[in-house]
């Protein structure tokens, strides 16, 4: 019987009843020791298994929280036989995970991807039950991947529960629950079967301050010894009546006991294997088991409560510590398990027992817990004699923490590795680390400079930290370190192409900087996966709309076929600017609520703030002034560019000239940011502000700068939006005339749409009001395609103006699509070309029943009834 649990026990019932019907979901119980999180557990998994439900179980354990993966493998041993179902890169993380393999997972994410999959496959033979006990020892590698599956959760009819005390295991995103303390009433019905008097039962409910397991332990201990003294706080209570009783057993039983404390996966054969060493056997558990301690099995030994193993642990003295943990590291045959003892068994600096740290640490790196391999390297480094090595090591489990995500630990550990070594060769291992959280953290400049100055201290380092200074300085607006970084790469005998034209833009010499830049995207077409980023990002330098668009669906796709969730996010970002560029808003939308789903799950709250910058964009063109407001706000200030340009084409549309001008000429600043981001994106606005303005001579140097870029570049987009810009200031109608022809081979309807609005209104000032007629209706024509409403209501206004009064009243037909949401438009997309719901699943990064979910809502909103029928629709 649970005692005022009622709230507690309808949400869970909710919980496990909506995943029966199909609806996935996920809670969180939190609360301090002993406030019956592990009963609410119990009651919540013997009613799902009632009903038929399958349960998957797992606790935490405080001396496994560093063990990569010790968790998940608790959690997933029992369905291993499932892995050989799934994607193949998933089932390789998996078995990775459980020890059948160890190949290097290339992405911390994909095993949290993998579990989604496993759960939703398990869940096909019926609803799904997952209950993670204490879960703040979990270690940082399952807590990921369960957390990530947890937020994945749709349709899969699998319930998840998470209880943790209220230190650690942070789940934002997942609905929490926190049980509440019992009020007398209830305290006295749990404590009625223990036949206290009146007066102590009364004073263990004051002293319990209504914890459930407080009331029953101190309740017992009264009722034994009414007159024993406890101290202070609710936990020291606990654990001094729980230390009374382990004081009061044999000694070979308390010895017993801190095997099974110190072991902490109650695995019996080990702790008897080890015990022996210390002449302890099975026998010497019994005292323990009667006194309701422990609870025994043919292969495990369990807590009854995990404070009893803390304070089985504790109690004991530091020598008997050791001991114990040496006697189970030699009793070990898994390495891993024998390096999560070794240092706790080992006092001085021993290089062997380094040696087999280091060891563990990379089969955890391999299988990306990084958390673990970092925490791993730190024990080696404190265990190495050699300073030389041990700053090496510092500096490994630097990176380590890097790669887990934990910046300022990265930071931390490489100050320290730094202090206690001046050694050139040293610092120069320790120099990607520093620099890379220095960029991340807002100092950009001085990432470059460092990572140059350490190149310059050992050139043996390679070119990869040469690019990465370059690109550092890039976006740091420091034009030094770009051509220092081309010139030492071309001395190297590594020039680098995308580099090299960089360096070029950052000097205006764009006739010598855009041909190397398509010799990058030339030489990354068919190349390494490094090579075709640089192709990227040197095709999106050019202007080169179609190299982009086709290289960035590319590594959308690479990362969808290989599992790289982690890399996704920044792939889909750039994609969706390729696809607000060619006019395809809505694609661009469900690229970035796709790529914010997956950068929320996966905690890169940066990349959630960047992303808010496409759709800024499309908010501006649209006119939707809130949500574009709203949107620029989020924007980190790295991507600053891109909410100023959203905030200045709005003013630019309604008319506000100079509030457009003056925040793109404070926008646009110093530095190689300005030279492309700034001339691609927003120069024509500053001409169009600027003329209307009737300063045009304020626009006139970017103007010129972007002439020369679009000439050398040669894109006809560009060129196109050059000749307007001169048309605009000279109003010269060869300027109109040749913009309009080249927007015909360009890909940039808004930009061809702008051209033909203000030829159009050139045309009808010049009282050419036929000619003038059929141009605005070409602008009004795309604006109303891309929703752009203010646009297009300035190209009514002037086809009104010359003389066609028909175009007051059109609408704008509705997109069938636009009653999608963007994940639905993704799936439907995908089934339409013939994918099963499995591909689809595996693409998106869902599951199977998720897919099918999204497709029976997207049906009825297209007038569709199968996958056949959708075959059929434009879905364009």
């Amino acid at each position: 019987m649970l005692y005022g649990r009622s709230t507690e026990l309808a949400a869970l019932d909710e919980l496990t009843a909506g995943a029966r019907e199909g609806r996935s979901g996920a809670l969180v119980l939190r609360g301090e020791a002993g406030i019956g999180k592990t009963a609410l557990l119990d009651r919540t998994a013997q009613s799902a298994s009632a009903s038929g439900m399958r349960v998957l179980r797992v606790t935490g354990v405080e001396p496994e929280a560093d063990l990569a993966f010790g968790g998940l493998v608790q959690l997933l041993w029992p369905v291993q036989d499932r892995l050989d179902g799934l994607p193949e890169p998933q089932a390789d993380a998996l078995r990775a995970v459980l020890g059948a393999t160890r190949p290097p997972t290339r992405d911390r994410f994909l095993t949290g991807l993998a579990v989604l999959t496993l759960l939703a496959d398990l869940a096909e033979q019926g609803p799904l039950l997952c209950l993670v006990d204490d879960a703040q020892w979990l270690d940082q590698a399952t807590s990921d991947a369960l957390l990530f599956a947890a937020r994945r959760l749709a349709a899969e009819q699998v319930a998840m529960v998470f209880a943790t005390r209220d230190e650690g295991f942070a789940a934002p995103g997942l609905t929490e629950l926190r049980p509440s303390r019992l009020d007398t009433g209830d305290a006295v019905s749990l404590l009625a079967d223990l036949g206290l008097p009146p007066a102590l039962r009364d004073q263990v409910i004051a002293e319990s301050a209504g914890n459930p397991l407080a009331l029953i332990e101190f309740g017992a201990a009264r009722r034994d010894d009414p007159g024993s003294f406890t101290p202070v706080t609710v936990a020291d209570r606990v654990l001094s009546s729980y230390r009374t009783q382990i004081a009061a057993l044999p000694e070979k039983t308390r010895l017993a006991l801190l095997f099974a404390a110190a072991e902490g996966r109650g695995d019996l054969p080990l702790q008897m294997k080890a015990a022996r060493t210390l002449g302890v056997g099975l026998e010497d558990l019994e005292d323990a088991e009667r006194a309701g301690l422990i609870q025994v099995t043919e292969s495990t030994v369990v807590f009854r409560h995990p404070l009893i193993g803390t304070a089985a642990y504790q109690g004991a003295v530091l020598a008997r510590r050791i001991a114990v943990h040496q006697a189970l590291a030699d009793a070990a045959d898994d390495p891993d398990c024998r390096a999560r003892h070794l240092p706790l068994a080992t006092t001085s600096p021993d290089d062997e027992v380094a040696s087999e740290l280091v060891a563990a640490a990379e089969r955890a790196a391999d299988r990306s817990a990084y958390a673990a391999a970092s925490l791993l390297h730190q024990q080696a480094a404190r265990l190495t004699p050699d300073r030389r090595a041990q700053v090496r090591r510092l500096t490994d489990a630097a990176t380590c923490a890097l790669n887990a995500g934990h910046a300022g630990q990265a930071r931390d550990l490489a100050e320290q590795a730094e202090r206690s070594s001046p050694e050139p060769e040293d610092l120069a291992r320790l120099a990607p680390v520093r620099a890379a959280v220095m960029f991340e953290s807002g100092e950009r400049r001085e990432a470059a400079r460092l990572l140059l100055r350490t190149h310059a201290a050992g050139p043996g380092l390679g070119p990869a930290i040469l690019r990465t200074g370059a690109t550092y300085g890039w976006f740091a607006g420091d034009a030094d370190s770009v051509r220092e970084a081309a010139e030492r790469l071309a001395s190297l005998g590594e020039a680098d192409p995308m580099v090299e034209g960089m360096a070029h833009l950052v000097d205006d010499d764009y006739a010598s900087g855009l041909p190397l830049l398509e010799r990058a995207v030339a030489a990354g077409q068919d190349g390494s996966d490094a090579a075709r980023t640089r192709a990227l990002h040197s095709a999106i330098l050019l202007g080169d709309d179609a190299a982009a668009m086709e290289l960035a669906a590319a590594e959308v796709a690479r990362c969808r076929a290989q599992g790289l969730i982690g890399a996704l996010p920044q792939a889909l970002h750039l994609l969706a600017e390729r696809q607000v560029l060619a006019g395809a808003h809505r694609d661009a939308e469900a690229s970035v609520a796709e790529a914010v789903e997956i950068a929320r799950d996966t905690g890169l709250r940066e990349r959630v703030a960047w992303l808010g910058g496409v759709p800024a964009r499309i908010a501006a063109i649209e006119g939707d002034e809130r949500r574009c407001r709203d949107l620029v706000r989020d924007v980190p200030d790295v991507g600053r560019v891109a909410g100023e340009s959203a905030l200045s084409l709005l003013e630019l549309a309604r008319g506000d000239y100079e509030a457009a001008l003056g925040r793109l000429e404070t926008a646009a600043g110093p530095g190689p940011q300005r030279h492309m981001a700034m001339a691609m994106a927003t120069v024509a606005d500053q001409v169009e502000a600027a003329v209307r303005l009737g300063q045009s001579g304020r626009a006139e140097r970017p103007m010129r700068a972007f002439e020369a870029w679009a000439r050398a570049g040669r894109q006809p987009w560009a060129l196109a939006v050059a000749h307007r810009c001169r048309a605009l200031v000279d109003g010269r109608e060869e300027d109109y005339r040749e913009a309009v022809r080249l927007h015909g081979q360009g890909r940039r309807p808004f930009e061809r749409a702008r051209t033909a609005l203000l030829y159009g209104e050139w045309l009808r000032r010049a009282r050419r009001r036929s000619e003038a007629r059929d141009t605005l209706r070409s602008a009004l024509e795309d604006f109303e395609g891309l929703r752009a409403v203010p646009w297009a209501e300035r190209a009514r206004a002037e086809l009104r103006a010359a003389g066609d009064a028909t175009t007051s009243a059109k609408a704008t037909a509705e997109n069938v699509l636009d009653r999608l949401t963007p994940q639905e438009l993704q799936v439907v997309r995908l089934a339409a070309d013939g994918n099963s719901s499995r591909e689809i699943a595996a693409q998106l990064f869902l599951s199977r029943r998720t897919v099918e979910h999204h497709l029976y809502k997207a049906y009825p909103k297209l007038g569709v009834g199968s996958r056949r029928e959708l075959a059929r629709l434009n879905l364009v």
